[in-house]
């Protein structure tokens, strides 16, 4: 019998009702649409899991480079770091769907079992059950994508080396897209936060993976898809940096954006 993930921050982060969520989605992925026109899909992306008022527009920059590939990618492999129960190593929901107001998104049972064996990966329905840093990309990737499932990582303390483990026992071909999440600095002046953030947009394009926490809330998967990246040869593109400033945050205290893609083969588009 499935077991369901229930939304947690539905309503805060982004609308609860599907059809004000649908009609938000389309709207940010349309204005990202122009810059994406024509360029390859990548690999993968990290992008931002703030509230879509803030950072929904750099998000939608990263996830309208999909769309070519709307019938083509059928898996995601989602990490992101825990804000609310710690844990050691990567953890899996309990779950077998996760639920968003557009519908339930399937937990793909094969790549689990193909992972779950590796010691840094554990189960935990505590990890997932309050924890948005997930949650707010689903509902991009169920307006992206026609259908797929997923392998939702709500990532802890672990190293770059078995984040990279575990990346490259579900790395696949084109069917799979890897998706990281992650917010830059916290709580910094604008003019502040712009100079940290363009360092750490620089240590991501140079895929250095000894990103602080402080530079970036996900850094610990980052650090990890950094290392993944370097072993396969993955040509690192920025795509869109701002801050809670440029959108709908006051400047004294803002919180950091950047999408970022990283391509595979002769696809490599380096900005």
């Amino acid at each position: 019998m499935d077991t369901v993930r229930q939304p947690a921050v539905a309503g805060m982060f982004y609308p609860a009702a599907a059809p004000q969520l649908e009609h938000e989605l389309h709207a940010l992925l349309a204005q990202a649409q122009a810059a994406a026109s024509g360029l390859p899909v990548p690999k993968a992306i990290i992008a931002p899991h703030a509230g879509y008022i803030y950072s929904g527009p750099t998000a939608a920059m990263a996830y309208a480079r999909l769309a070519p590939a709307r019938e083509a990618i059928t898996r995601v492999v989602l990490l992101g770091p825990v804000h609310r129960v710690p844990v050691r190593g990567l953890a899996l929901p309990d779950a077998t769907l996760l639920a968003t107001p557009l519908g339930n998104v399937a937990v793909d049972a094969e790549a689990v079992a193909r992972i779950r064996a590796l010691p840094q990966v554990l189960v935990s329905a505590a990890a997932h059950a309050h924890e948005h840093s997930l949650e707010v990309h689903l509902p991009f990737l169920q307006t992206v994508l026609k259908k797929f499932s997923v392998v939702p990582f709500a990532v802890g303390g672990v190293s770059p080396e078995q984040v990279a483990e575990v990346l490259g026992l579900l790395w696949g071909g084109a069917e799979t897209l890897i998706v990281v999440s992650s917010d830059l600095s916290h709580f910094l002046s604008y003019s502040d936060a712009q100079a940290v953030d363009r360092v750490t947009a620089q240590a991501i394009l140079d895929l250095r993976t000894d990103i602080s926490h402080e530079q970036a809330c996900g850094g610990t998967p980052v650090n990890g898809l950094m290392l993944a990246c370097r072993r396969r040869g993955l040509a690192p593109q920025l795509i869109d940096l701002r801050n809670s400033g440029d959108t709908a945050g006051d400047r004294a205290r803002v919180v950091g954006y950047g999408a970022f893609a990283f391509y595979e083969g002769s696809n490599h588009y380096v900005h």
